[in-house]
């Protein structure tokens, strides 16, 4: 019941909401998730651990905010975004949740020791992550859309 509350939360303030679905704002998206995770190699290349990790995390989030405006729904709220991956899609949320947590680490806290092996893990979830998503992407159909904006309005209701 709290996810519910938390989501519908947002519905009120307007930070998630059903919108067009968008097949410009998604490939942005993608591109910039492509881009993000490329510097994410290039800053691991060169000991920026931290915000190699950073844009590791953002290569995951744009991709997931990708889908989302393909099924025309907006979020403004990266926990509520990671929320309805698994909510509405039914894909597994663990790895982006892992590294928004890192990212949040890394980028706030200066009490932690990184190492390169760690990024290089989250880069490799990334990777994954994105390639899943871009398949899934692939699939969708008129009628996949309009299920899943279905059950987000049911969810958020």
């Amino acid at each position: 019941m709290k996810t519910m509350d938390f989501l519908s939360e947002f519905k009120k303030k307007r930070k998630i909401e059903i919108v067009e679905p968008s097949e410009e704002i998604k490939q942005s998206y993608i591109d910039k998730s492509e881009s993000n995770l490329t510097s994410s190699k290039i800053l691991l290349d060169n000991n920026q651990l931290e915000e190699s990790v950073a844009l590791a995390y953002y290569s995951m989030y744009h991709m997931l905010t990708a889908l989302l405006f393909k099924t025309g729904i907006k979020s403004e709220n990266h926990t509520a975004s990671i929320i309805l991956l698994n909510d509405i899609f039914g894909i597994d949320n663990a790895d982006v949740s892992f590294a928004k947590k890192e990212r949040v680490d890394k980028q706030y806290y200066i009490n932690f020791k990184i190492t390169k092996e760690e990024v290089l893990d989250v880069i490799k979830k990334a990777e994954l992550f994105n390639s899943k998503l871009i398949d899934f992407l692939s699939k969708l159909n008129n009628s996949d859309i309009y299920l899943y904006r279905k059950k987000f309005t049911l969810l958020i209701i």
